[in-house]
């Protein structure tokens, strides 16, 4: 099959949407799929051979972040040029509704076309200004998959239609066969625990964990909190005793070999998160190392942890409530040792194997559809026509 992907966001700049795309585009291709898919990329950022630079974003304000997005004339001539030159069977648009490539190609695409929605906003007041105008494009999609019921309620209330629920997918093996990196793996009197995320974005929760960490580094000294992402670290510290700073250790952006590794090591992966997730893909890495989880009870992630068997979880940006459960934890190693098995089997329905599974489904059925409309018209042509003589 000939599959077109587009992603909306900066390829240069690592997202769980990003993540999401490039891992079910490496998925098809290794079933034997021709694939490729459309980014916005700066000029000089490195690029699979399956992805096309749409050129670069600029940054805009999108769901308590910030996104990098591709919008404009220049894109739209990319976009077209892309569409005729692959010729797709089928093409799949992540974000349709945001600003960018994929609103662009929704406008611009004639053959089927599946739409995957991953934002979870329930007061997007833009979004419903912007519903006229979203239409029309709207219209042309065959078929629509949110990778939550908490995206796929955003859709419904502020889009209309329906969406079946696909969720995102992970690489359980590769998570679940990483090595544990000995400077990072912990102890009975010195656990270390994990964090991954933008340092400098709020909604990723460091600062909750931060105002935590004096009570769980009273009752455990020898404790380390292992951070990977990019941001200021001076500026996360800032909050903290000065004497304490030593416990924390900033591992900066790191590759996915050492992500794997680092989920391996720790004795808890904490996910402070305050709002905007539809998923919480890192919760099911985390889950595939056999790391125990430790998570805010937002929506998302209590559905991802399965209501909590397969993961603790605390109240939302309760510093407190944080530390008294990841002191729980680290003096439970029965509980510990029980997370970790519920948290490998729990994560098999987000295996690859499955998700991609599911997707391609979606596609055949989208496709299948269309060649049944192809040929109804063929039909209706021949008997209105196929009798006449000149």
């Amino acid at each position: 099959m000939r599959i077109g992907i587009v992603c909306p966001y900066s390829w240069d700049v690592p997202g769980g949407v990003q993540f999401h795309i490039r891992d079910l585009a490496e998925h098809l291709i290794a079933l034997g799929h021709e694939l490729s898919v459309l980014a916005p990329a700066d000029d000089d950022t490195p690029l699979p051979p399956y992805v096309v630079s749409a050129g670069r974003a600029v940054p805009v304000p999108y769901n308590g972040s910030v996104a990098r997005l591709n919008f404009g004339f220049l894109s739209a001539a990319r976009v077209r040029r892309w569409l005729h030159d692959g010729a797709f069977e089928v093409i799949h648009i992540h974000e349709p509704a945001s600003p960018s490539l994929g609103l662009l190609a929704c406008w611009a695409a004639q053959g089927p076309i599946v739409a995957t929605f991953h934002t979870s906003n329930p007061r997007s007041r833009a979004m419903i200004a912007a519903y006229p105008i979203l239409q029309p494009a709207l219209e042309k999609i065959r078929a629509r998959v949110a990778v939550s019921e908490y995206a796929r309620r955003t859709l419904v209330e502020h889009l209309g239609g329906d969406a079946v629920v696909i969720p995102n997918g992970v690489d359980v093996g590769f998570f679940a066969g990483a090595a544990p990196e000995p400077r990072w793996q912990g102890t009975a009197d010195a656990p270390t625990i994990g964090f991954i995320g933008r340092i400098d974005e709020p909604r990723k929760g460091l600062p909750v964990l931060m105002r935590a960490l004096p009570r769980i580094l009273a009752a455990r000294p020898g404790a380390r909190l292992l951070v990977a992402g990019r941001g200021d670290t001076e500026e996360a510290l800032s909050g903290l005793p000065r004497q304490l700073h030593g416990q924390v250790e900033f591992l900066g952006m790191v590759s996915d070999e050492d992500k794997a590794r680092l989920l391996r090591s720790v004795d808890v992966y904490a996910a402070p998160n305050t709002g905007g997730e539809s998923f919480g893909i890192i919760l099911v890495e985390a889950m595939s190392a056999g790391a125990p989880v430790l998570a805010s009870d937002l929506d998302a992630f209590r559905q991802v942890l399965d209501q909590g068997a397969a993961g603790e979880l605390f109240p939302v940006e309760d510093a407190d409530a944080l530390a008294d459960a990841c002191l729980r934890l680290l003096g439970d190693p029965d509980r510990l040792a029980a997370l970790r098995e519920t948290g490998s089997r729990h994560v098999r329905r987000f295996d690859w194997s499955v998700v991609g599974a599911e997707i391609l489904s979606v596609y055949e059925t989208v496709t299948d559809g269309a060649s049944r409309v192809a040929a109804d018209e063929r039909t209706g042509l021949r008997a209105r026509f196929g009798g006449a003589r000149p």
